[in-house]
């Protein structure tokens, strides 16, 4: 099979696997137990978690292990919430939290869940058709009489790649005194990025919360971590002494060692930039092969920055979900929006929500790259798509 699904493409690296095995070999017992053994093991989750600290710029004390990119969405949100809430006794509004539609769902459903409680109130930014967001709104929402206490927006899009301008987004939250929580499932190990001033450092993200999910540079699912940067009130909805007190529950010590494994191996290859341009050059000549093979089909968010990961096709009057069936049986899988939202008919949300058409949508593919992906593996992709969508194109012809 060939892999271009994005979960399909976050494969355990070697020494995560290495890592979590010896866990449960040899260091299975709890970390928070006083005696010695579980003080070894409080030691290597010690050394995972300064790993993980080191992989985006941020001191070791500062980092939270949770269970997943989603579990860390929602302490940063919920928790940042509810340190800002207001006294509703005194008939005090719920805080205002701007983000987007074309955030992860993580992201998208706890805020719709949080309002329809009336634990807060949420300003959907508009963005533009590649999907970026209209960083003119966020400025007047945050300069207004009812200023957002809390802007949640993702570094990179986790369906179409889109680099957001998080540098902008930080400086105008700090200027209004407004938290910045920044979803960097996509982003970190796939690019250099910092959450502690060094310098000049282009990579330095100003952000009070950010969340990132070790299986997106190839740690285990299962576990996540959340950045707070000190002095930002965060009350935690998971209570419990484990997790500086942050996040409660005995914790996921394989998933932890791996993901410090996976987090030194991320670093050192993120340390050579041309690697990430080799594998760029690779997902546009994947585009332009099967574009120029498909005739009406069109790469959604063209327009845009992108992640050289991510790439997202719409092949006009076909559907997604034959689309990836014809591909699977063919040996190749991919994806039609959110992992999280496989096995839905509906066309992506992000999509509808950028303003693409809908029968565009209905027939938009995600194809993703891992730092392993070859140049073999793309032309054989890119082929198999091309066959792919001309026997499906056919069959819509002959039906017709």
């Amino acid at each position: 099979m060939l892999y271009f699904d994005s979960n399909a493409t976050t494969k355990p690296c070697d020494a995560a696997v290495a890592a979590a095995e010896a866990a449960m070999r040899e260091a299975w017992q709890n970390p928070s137990s006083v005696h010695r053994a579980g003080q070894s093991v409080r030691a290597k989750v010690e050394l995972a978690r300064a790993a993980v600290a080191n992989l985006i710029g941020a001191k070791p004390r500062d980092v939270v292990f949770t269970s997943s990119g989603t579990e860390s969405v929602h302490v940063a949100i919920r928790g940042a919430v509810a340190a800002l809430a207001k006294n509703e006794a005194k008939g005090e509004r719920p805080p205002l939290v701007a983000s987007t539609l074309v955030e992860h769902s993580a992201v998208r459903e706890v805020l719709k869940d949080m309002e329809s409680r009336g634990e807060a109130r949420v300003l959907w930014l508009p963005v533009s058709i590649d999907g970026v967001v209209d960083i003119a709104a966020l400025s007047r929402a945050l300069t207004g009489d009812d200023k957002p206490a809390l802007v949640s927006v993702q570094w990179a899009n986790n369906e179409t790649g889109v680099i957001q301008p998080v540098d902008e987004i930080a400086r105008l939250c700090k200027a209004a005194g407004a938290v910045f929580h920044c979803d960097c499932v996509q982003w970190a190990g796939k690019e250099p990025m910092r959450v502690e001033p060094s310098g000049s450092d282009a990579t330095f993200l100003d952000a009070n919360l950010v969340s990132i999910s070790a299986h997106k540079f190839h740690g285990l699912k299962g576990t996540g971590a959340l950045y707070v940067r000190r002095g930002t009130r965060l009350r935690t909805p998971v209570p419990g002494t484990q997790e500086l007190g942050r996040r409660g529950g005995t914790e996921n010590v394989p998933g932890i060692l791996a993901a410090g494994a996976a987090a030194e191996e991320a670093g050192t290859w993120l340390a050579d930039a041309a690697a990430r341009e080799t594998l760029r050059g690779f997902r546009d000549r994947f585009e332009r092969t099967v574009l120029a093979a498909a005739p009406g089909s069109v790469v959604n968010s063209a327009g845009a920055p992108r992640l050289w990961n991510t790439s997202n096709i719409a092949f006009p009057r076909l559907e997604a979900e034959a689309i990836l069936l014809a591909l699977s049986e063919r040996g190749l899988c991919a994806s039609a929006g959110a992992a999280c939202a496989s096995g839905s008919l509906e066309p992506s949300p992000v999509l509808l929500a950028m303003g693409i058409n809908p029968k565009l949508a209905h027939g938009s593919v995600r194809f993703s790259l891992s730092k392993w992906t070859s140049e073999r593996e793309i032309d054989e992709a890119a082929a198999l798509v091309i066959r792919c969508v001309e026997s499906l194109r056919a069959s819509t012809a002959a039906a017709v």
